[in-house]
């Protein structure tokens, strides 16, 4: 935290003086394009302004408009889009924030309805552009607002509150126990645009054998986010995996790179499994607090459900886990397996550090046979993980995971350059998926129709599909996501 924002609790909690409010903002709609934002000034040497059209902001998120002014004109500070031609009916959600005496102030949770238009000079007009009588007033429309997911905002004033260690992606101040974000999937992935969908071939470390799509195998259903794996042929016809998949339209991996097109050659097949996952990475991230996910697991030979934290920034790397994956819940379809919780951090590819630190439960029923609450709470010295309110597993980073790792991982002189709990001192973001098979998540053994140290891997995993197919019921290959909530230390 900053030395300002430092002071500005300081003044604010401790002095017990009253915080000084931010003048409320004038928006006004322009014919024929352009939106104006203003306040007056009051002896500020900044003002910022942060919007959204037609979409609730999530807490203190950048925005649509996201400006900083540092000059104010004849009286006011003004923001002026010249572009967006806004309609009767649109409505702009913003939050604003001046710098008055060396301190930082907002006013937030600012909701503005078009009802009309003014010209470059102020003066109401037609939506023709004529001026119109100023006493008449235009109809304001009905709501039309959606269920959709929630970053939820901070408090409008430096609340009497105790602040939390948490940190999150937007400025702002987090209280102890804050609620940050939820959605409870009652409304399309596409309609909040808090979610956005992977579109990419996965690779290293694990080269699991699906490709992530946004097709029909991942919905939201009668309150539920349900992803399902079809084979590729499935949707493009026989034999599919030796043609070419050319993702880069659409693509969110790399351009020009296999995350992005891939054509079969040989003993490379495409990756023969269509899945999907969506993820907050461009909306929401977080370091430390408590994540609650209630899901209903997948069951199917191979099938890995994705419910895990991953590193936005990958400062400490960008290949092998360097960065480290935070897992808050996952299991393995095969039945032999599927009785086994596991969660927990991630920090190297390969063991004995990709499980050192994994826990687990082991439950008298399969994990997919109902709905459970799975819960990480990820602090600044250690990790707890819940099911249903049970408590399973505990990490602690002792003198540092860099000195568990310093002789076995490639990364861990990378972490002394962080604190103790490095690499899970960064921001992460949720992401929530299903993979299929892979190199790394599955051992060998005398059922497994692959063996991991092999290039031909995925074309046998293919080949064998007579044995693992049939298990992907239509009713319980789907893993189900009930809620995803996220509450400050």
């Amino acid at each position: 935290m900053g030395y300002l924002a430092k002071l500005y609790i300081f003044v604010c909690l401790f002095i017990a003086i009253n915080c000084y409010e931010v003048p409320p903002a004038k928006l006004e709609a322009i014919y024929p394009k352009g939106l104006r934002v203003s306040v007056p000034d009051d002896g500020f040497s900044l003002f910022a302004f942060h919007g959204k059209l037609n979409e609730e902001m999530e807490g203190l998120e950048a925005g649509q408009w996201s400006r900083d002014i540092t000059k104010a004109k004849n009286g006011r500070w003004t923001f002026r889009d010249r572009d967006t031609a806004l309609k009767i009916g649109d409505k702009v959600y913003f939050w604003t924030y001046v710098i008055k005496n060396g301190l930082g102030y907002r006013q937030d949770n600012g909701e503005w309805t078009v009802t009309g238009f003014v010209d470059e000079e102020g003066i109401p007009v037609n939506d023709n552009g004529t001026p119109i009588d100023v006493t008449t007033p235009s109809p304001v429309p009905t709501d039309t607002s959606n269920t959709i997911p929630t970053v939820h905002p901070m408090p409008p004033t430096m609340p009497t509150c105790e602040l939390s260690p948490t940190k999150v992606s937007m400025p702002g101040f987090v209280c102890q126990g804050q609620l940050l974000f939820e959605d409870n999937f009652n409304a399309k992935i596409e309609i909040g645009q808090v979610w956005k969908h992977e579109i990419r071939f996965p690779g290293e470390p694990d080269y699991p054998f699906n490709v992530y799509m946004a097709e029909d195998n991942v919905r939201v259903n009668n309150g539920h986010l349900l992803i399902s794996p079809v084979t590729l042929e499935s949707k493009y016809g026989e034999d599919y995996v030796r043609q070419t998949l050319d993702l880069t339209a659409r693509c969110t991996g790399v351009l020009g790179s296999n995350d992005c097109q891939r054509t079969a050659s040989g003993p490379h097949i495409l990756p023969p499994v269509i899945t999907a996952k969506i993820t907050t990475k461009s909306r929401f991230n977080f370091k430390y607090g408590k994540i609650e996910v209630r899901a209903r697991m997948p069951f199917g030979h191979w099938l890995i459900p994705e419910i895990q934290l991953e590193p936005r920034d990958k400062v400490y790397g960008v290949t092998n886990y360097a960065s480290g994956l935070l897992r808050i819940a996952t299991t393995k379809g095969n039945l032999e397996s599927s009785k086994i919780l596991y969660g927990g951090p991630i920090m190297s590819e390969s063991d004995p550090y990709r499980s050192a630190y994994l826990k687990q439960k082991i439950s008298n029923d399969y994990w997919a046979r109902d709905f459970h609450n799975y819960t990480m709470i990820w602090r600044p010295d250690g990790i707890t993980l819940l099911v249903d309110g049970e408590q399973y597993g505990e990490v602690t980073p002792g003198e540092g995971f860099f000195a568990e790792g310093n002789n076995n991982v490639t990364a861990a002189p990378q972490w002394r350059k962080g604190t103790v709990m490095a690499p899970f001192d960064e921001l992460f973001y949720i992401s929530l998926g299903l993979s299929v098979g892979g190199i790394h998540e599955f051992p060998d053994a005398l059922n497994k129709p692959w063996t991991n140290g092999s290039p031909k891997a995925m074309l046998k995993f293919w080949n064998c599909r007579d044995q693992w197919l049939h298990t992907w019921n239509s009713e319980f290959n789907t893993l189900k996501v009930d809620y995803v909530r996220v509450f400050a230390l």
